[in-house]
């Protein structure tokens, strides 16, 4: 509920501030399936499987040039991640999670860890903006390159394919509290009433800051548990659907 009002809050101000501007300047917000997975530097540790998620967000253009705008805003990334399949003999890598019971903070090969994160986010990037005609109500758009800086702010984790399978496990300490990412959209607007213009399009986001911590895995087996070190990312597909004011 408090989330809830302070979007509601944001929402009333932006348009309070957007009456305050001249047409350089237009707020919007959008509502955003996803899908999203993971992939790592290390081949034993396998991306398997999709998350469905959900952006929800608010954005602002300002206009510098007739055509060209700088984006920002702020959003809400629901259910973000993927899974990774263990391919070493034993791994433990939620070495530092709140679990449950410790007999899950040690996993067998082939056990699948599924992470669901949620973040908020803060983009920043560049916009064009075409169409045939300033008279024509239906425009193009594309947006590259755009940056996301990123906070974690929940991270659950599932345990699947053993004996020992488990969920809603609290995972936040073997999650990297901040992400950066780079990302690229495209799609078409229309304005339908006054002022107020309809989008939808699509967008990629990827990150390149490592999103895990540092796990622990066994080489050989009946051998020690030792750090390893692999980069584990996640990579987003959206449908992007919203409304500017």
């Amino acid at each position: 509920m408090k989330k809830l009002l302070l979007a509601l809050g944001l929402f009333v101000f932006c348009q309070e501030f957007v009456s305050a501007q001249d047409q350089n300047f237009r707020f919007g917000v959008q509502v955003s399936p996803t899908w999203s997975w993971l992939s790592t530097s290390d081949k034993k540790l396998d991306g398997s499987g999709t998350n469905l998620g959900l952006k929800l967000g608010m954005q602002g253009e300002f206009y510098f040039a007739p055509r060209y705008a700088i984006i920002t805003g702020l959003g809400f990334g629901f259910n973000q991640g993927g899974t990774i399949q263990n391919g070493y003999p034993l791994a433990s890598l939620w070495k530092d999670a709140d679990l449950s019971d410790e007999k899950y903070r040690v996993v067998n090969q082939d056990a699948k860890l599924h992470y669901r994160i949620r973040y908020i986010e803060i983009p920043f990037g560049l916009k064009l903006r075409g169409g045939t005609g300033e008279d024509n109500p239906l425009k193009y758009y594309a947006e590259l390159p755009v940056f996301t800086l990123g906070f974690a702010t929940k991270a659950l984790g599932d345990i699947r394919g053993t004996d020992n399978n488990t969920e809603d496990e609290d995972i936040r300490d073997d999650v990297k509290k901040i992400s950066l990412s780079w990302g690229l959209g495209a799609g078409i607007e229309y304005e339908f009433a006054s002022s107020t213009t309809a989008f939808a399009g699509f967008a990629f986001q990827q990150q390149f800051t490592d999103m895990t911590g540092t796990g622990r895995v066994q080489k050989v087996v009946g051998g020690d548990l030792i750090d390893e070190k692999s980069k584990a990312s996640i990579g987003l597909f959206s449908l992007r659907l919203g409304v500017f004011f």
